[in-house]
């Protein structure tokens, strides 16, 4: 992996060498637009609207246009910014992990020591585990001023940047304000169908669906060309459109398919009933009956005696 920043994270008195990673990465297919008369690659270019020549990257500054002046700012302009001149990141304060609300998480960060000594930074790591907190800390990123929450993640810091408060949206729909009847009947059975999916979250078991049948899609033309039958790969699609059911009658019948699923499982593995003995079985079991028949005359004879 390669840093995407370096700085040092404050802590009170306390200044930690660090380096930031992106932790997270993207595995999307790599896809390009096309021209669909003769498959020619789209590129695009910037252009200049006063001379109209295509203009380069490195040419290109910033402008704010408030509707009657235009102001340019240059990258040297951007750079003289305090805020962006700042390599540190500020612990600001440390606050009970329950209290972010996971609505304002944003990127992820591994936070990795830059220094052979690494003292000050497992200090850091050791007090918020001892604090069960998250430290909320301040830094400059990419042109912007951050809002993070920092925390640890196994052996490694974790930073997340978190949305400002005016950058989450309010939640105002109309419908919301309805208070429709929920009775407890339908609790009942919506907790049972909740319960029925209940299990511990294994990330590893999911995979991203739509990226493989891309790649199925991208393989089977390469092997088949333009010829291919997209049916016979993925199956014809059901266009049928579902049975319409009233909230209740739908609950009833999910819990009775997880009951049944569920059934099923264990059937293949279930032993025998003690009412289905096998014939072998009956058969040993009538065995000691018909050794009891001496014993009682061997004991009619001793009376007799």
């Amino acid at each position: 992996m390669r840093a995407i920043w370096k700085g040092s994270l404050s802590f009170g008195l306390v200044n930690v060498p660090v380096k930031l990673y992106s932790a997270t990465e993207d595995h999307d297919l790599p896809l390009h637009q096309v021209h669909d008369a003769d498959g020619g690659r789209i590129r695009y270019q910037r252009r200049c609207e006063v001379c109209g020549k295509a203009v380069d990257y490195e040419h290109i500054d910033r402008a704010y246009d408030d509707g009657e002046e235009t102001v340019v700012l240059t990258r040297d302009d951007l750079d003289a910014l305090p805020v962006e001149r700042s390599h540190e990141i500020d612990v600001v304060e440390f606050v009970p992990s329950e209290q972010i609300d996971q609505i304002r998480l944003d990127r992820s960060y591994f936070l990795a020591p830059d220094s052979s000594s690494i003292k000050a930074y497992a200090l850091l790591r050791r007090t918020l585990e001892d604090a069960e907190r998250t430290a909320i800390v301040h830094l400059a990123l990419r042109q912007r001023t951050r809002l993070a929450a920092l925390r640890v993640h196994g052996d490694v810091l974790l930073l997340q940047t978190l949305l400002w408060d005016d950058e989450v949206r309010e939640a105002a729909f109309p419908a919301l304000d309805e208070h429709p009847r929920i009775s407890q009947k339908e609790r009942e059975m919506s907790r049972q169908l909740i319960e029925s999916f209940a299990s511990d979250f294994s990330p590893e078991r999911f995979t991203d669906e739509y990226q493989e049948q891309l790649r199925k899609l991208v393989d089977a033309k390469l092997e088949q060309g333009e010829s291919i039958d997209t049916d016979a790969t993925f199956g014809a699609a059901d266009d049928e459109g579902g049975e319409v059911l009233d909230l209740m009658e739908a609950l009833k019948r999910s819990v009775e398919s997880r009951r049944s699923s569920a059934k099923q499982k264990p059937a293949q593995t279930r032993k025998p009933a003690a009412s289905q003995t096998s014939p072998a079985t009956t058969a040993t079991a009538k065995k000691p009956a018909a050794k009891k028949a001496p014993a009682k005359a061997k004991s009619a004879r001793k009376r007799a005696s």
